[in-house]
C-alpha cells in the first residue's frame, strides 16, 4: 500500500528546501522533500556561493516583497546561527538618457512606495565612493545600502537541516517519475516507493515543465536559458573586499553584473540573459568563450581592478515564463498541487517563496501580494503572448 504523507515537496533547491522548512516549522511535520540529484548538486540554479539580493527592482510587484524576503532569510539565520545574507551595498549604473537610466528611475520609484532608502549618484560621486569603477561624466548611479550577497549554497543546506530538525524527511537522489491525481490525494511515484499526499509542491526549476507535462498533461510555457558566470583571480583583494565594494549591475544591452571578492579568492562577473535558449535534454554545455571575452572587455574598460586570470566559469539554467515573472500558485483547477517558477531571478526571494508556498499548502492563503504571479495570467495561457525576458521598464528594450 502506498505510504500516506501530508506534504510532498518536489525539488530541494533554494525554493524547495525553504518550502520544506516552512511547512515543517508551521506544523506540517509530516513532510517528504525529494531531490532527483544529490542534495546540494550543481546542475540546477541554486549552486555557487553567491546571488545578488536587493531592494532595487524595476517594478513595485517585487519591491512589495523584498523586505519580506530579507526577513525570511533572517528567520533561517537566527534558527541556524549561520549567516546567509552579507550586506555590501548595491550600485546600479547606466548611461544618461539610455533605457538603462529608465530602469534606474523605475527602481527608485518602486522603492519610494514602501519607503526604502536609496541614493542617486552622478558620475563624480560614483568615482569618489567607488574608485575601482571607471565611469565617464555621462554615467549615473543608484546606490542602496541593504543590497548584497545571498550565499545560496549555504541557504539550501541550512533550510534542509532546519527542515529535518523540524521533522521533515529530505531525500536526495530520489527522482519523481510520476504524479497522479487520485480520489484520496496526490500520488507521487519514485524509484523506491509510491506515496499519497494531501498536497504536492513542485519546485523543480528547469525540470518543472517536463515533470508537469509528462505526469499531469499541464504544459507551462517555460523557456530555458543557458547562463554562466566567471570568476577572475584578481590581485586587488582588499580593494574589492565586501566591506569596501558593492555588488553592481550595469544596465545596458546586454546587462552585466558582478560581485566583490566572496566565496573564492576572486571577483565574479557575468552577463544577464545572453539569449542562448536550450532544451533540457542537452544539459551538458561548456562555457561560452565569446561571452567570457565580452565580460573581460567590459571589465577592462569599466572595472579593471576586477580582472585577473580566469579561475573558472560555471553554468546554470534560467527557467523563464514569457514575461519573466514568477509563478507562485496552485495549478489551475487543482488546488492540491502548488507550483513555483523562479524565472531566473528567484534566489533572492527563495526563503520567502518557500514560506508563501507553505502558507498556501497549510492555510490556503498567504498575506503576501502574489496575485501578479498567478498561473492563469495571460503570459501563461495565451500562446501569442510576446516573450519579454529582460527585467526592465516597459519603455526599455524588451
Amino acid at each position: 500500500m502506498p505510504r500516506q504523507v501530508r506534504f510532498v515537496v518536489v525539488g530541494c533547491g533554494g525554493i524547495g528546501s525553504a518550502a520544506a522548512y516552512w511547512l515543517a516549522r508551521g506544523g506540517g511535520g509530516d513532510v517528504l522533500a525529494l531531490e532527483q540529484f544529490r542534495l546540494g548538486h550543481d546542475r540546477g540554479a541554486s549552486e555557487d556561493h553567491s546571488r545578488i539580493i536587493r531592494h532595487a527592482y524595476h517594478s513595485r510587484v517585487y519591491t512589495a516583497l523584498t523586505q519580506a524576503a530579507y526577513d525570511a532569510f533572517a528567520v533561517a539565520e537566527d534558527a541556524a546561527g549561520v549567516r546567509l545574507v552579507h550586506r555590501t551595498g548595491g550600485l546600479d549604473l547606466a548611461e544618461r538618457g539610455s533605457p538603462g537610466e529608465a530602469d534606474l528611475r523605475a527602481s527608485a520609484e518602486s522603492m519610494d512606495g514602501p519607503g526604502i532608502d536609496y541614493e542617486l549618484l552622478d558620475a563624480d560621486e560614483v568615482r569618489r565612493r567607488f574608485p575601482p569603477f571607471r565611469v565617464d561624466d555621462g554615467v549615473v548611479g543608484l546606490y542602496q545600502a541593504d543590497a548584497g550577497i545571498l550565499d545560496i549554497r549555504k541557504s539550501v543546506a541550512v533550510h534542509v537541516a532546519l527542515a529535518r530538525a523540524a521533522g521533515a524527511e529530505v531525500r536526495g537522489e530520489a527522482p519523481v517519475r510520476d504524479i497522479e491525481l487520485r480520489p484520496g490525494g496526490v500520488e507521487v511515484v519514485t524509484d523506491e516507493e509510491t506515496v499519497i499526499a494531501e498536497r504536492v509542491i513542485v519546485c523543480a526549476g528547469a525540470w518543472t515543465r517536463r515533470l508537469l507535462r509528462g505526469s499531469l498533461g499541464v504544459d507551462l510555457p517555460i523557456t530555458l536559458s543557458h547562463e554562466q558566470v566567471t570568476y577572475f583571480a584578481t590581485p586587488n583583494l582588499r580593494e574589492l573586499a565586501p566591506d569596501r565594494f558593492p555588488i553592481w549591475i550595469w544596465h545596458a544591452d546586454p546587462v552585466l553584473y558582478g560581485f566583490p571578492v566572496y566565496g573564492e579568492v576572486a571577483s565574479k562577473a557575468a552577463i544577464d540573459l545572453a539569449d542562448r535558449f536550450v532544451e533540457l535534454e542537452a544539459r551538458e554545455w561548456p562555457p561560452d568563450e565569446a561571452r567570457i571575452e565580452l565580460v573581460e572587455a567590459f571589465l577592462a574598460e569599466r572595472l579593471p581592478a576586477a580582472l585577473g586570470p580566469r579561475l573558472y566559469s560555471r553554468t546554470c539554467l534560467y527557467d523563464m515564463p514569457p514575461d519573466r515573472d514568477f509563478v507562485v500558485d496552485r495549478l489551475p483547477g487543482e488546488d492540491r498541487i502548488l507550483v513555483c517558477v523562479g524565472a531566473g531571478h528567484g534566489a533572492k526571494f527563495a526563503g520567502l517563496l518557500g514560506r508563501i508556498l507553505a502558507d498556501l499548502a497549510l492555510r490556503g492563503e498567504t498575506p503576501h501580494p502574489i496575485h501578479p504571479f498567478r498561473a492563469d495570467r495571460p503570459a501563461m495561457t495565451d500562446p501569442s503572448f510576446p516573450r519579454r525576458f529582460r527585467l526592465s521598464t516597459p519603455s526599455a528594450t524588451a
